[in-house]
């Protein structure tokens, strides 16, 4: 299974590395940070820096992971950027958002008439993003076809691992739990910071 993890800068740190420790401890599975801007040095929260591959180094047919963070009050309103998202997330067969993430499809269009969530704190500005988009407040996670969404920050190791387990069974999603050390939420419609 291919993980293809987007990164810009300003991205939130824990919505990357958080599933990014959950596909890494899944057998054959292989992650890849990219930029749709290209290669090279991407500076998330708290001047965390990540090297990037570009779009065209990554299979556009595996799970595409967008995170969220204050990059992507920017990132709304950039269509060209928005736009390759979208190509991208019509390509992927499963597109998971993390936090503020799920704002970057909702601004895209690509949420439309879906339901969706996103955290707690940025939820009235990330509703402003999409109109069409059938927003839910009180979820951990929530699956819509092939689109998931998750709320706050550690949410996306959750999802993640309900990811995991749907599609390489339970004994996966448990070895990865077990590798991480986390205690799951298993629960996608309880958030107790909602």
């Amino acid at each position: 299974m291919d993980v293809n993890i987007v990164v810009f800068d300003g991205f939130e740190p824990l919505d990357v590395f958080g599933p990014f420790e959950v596909f890494i401890n899944t057998d054959g599975a292989r992650v890849r940070l990219f930029s749709l801007d290209g290669s090279g040095m991407k500076v998330g929260e708290g001047g965390v820096r990540v090297e990037t591959v570009g779009p065209e180094d990554i299979n556009s047919q595996g799970v595409l992971l967008i995170p969220g963070g204050s990059g992507t009050r920017t990132l709304v309103g950039d269509d060209q950027w928005t736009g390759q998202l979208a190509s991208l997330a019509a390509r992927s067969p499963q597109v998971m958002t993390v936090c503020t993430g799920s704002a970057l499809l909702a601004a895209a269009g690509v949420l439309d008439g879906r339901r969706a969530t996103s955290n707690d704190l940025a939820f009235d500005w990330v509703v402003s993003t999409g109109k069409r988009v059938d927003w839910i407040k009180d979820a951990r996670w929530v699956v819509d076809g092939k689109f998931r969404t998750s709320s706050g920050i550690s949410a996306g190791i959750d999802m993640a691992l309900a990811f995991v387990e749907e599609a390489c069974g339970s004994e996966a999603a448990e070895k990865a739990s077990r590798q991480m050390e986390y205690i799951r939420n298993r629960d996608s419609g309880y958030d107790p910071f909602a």
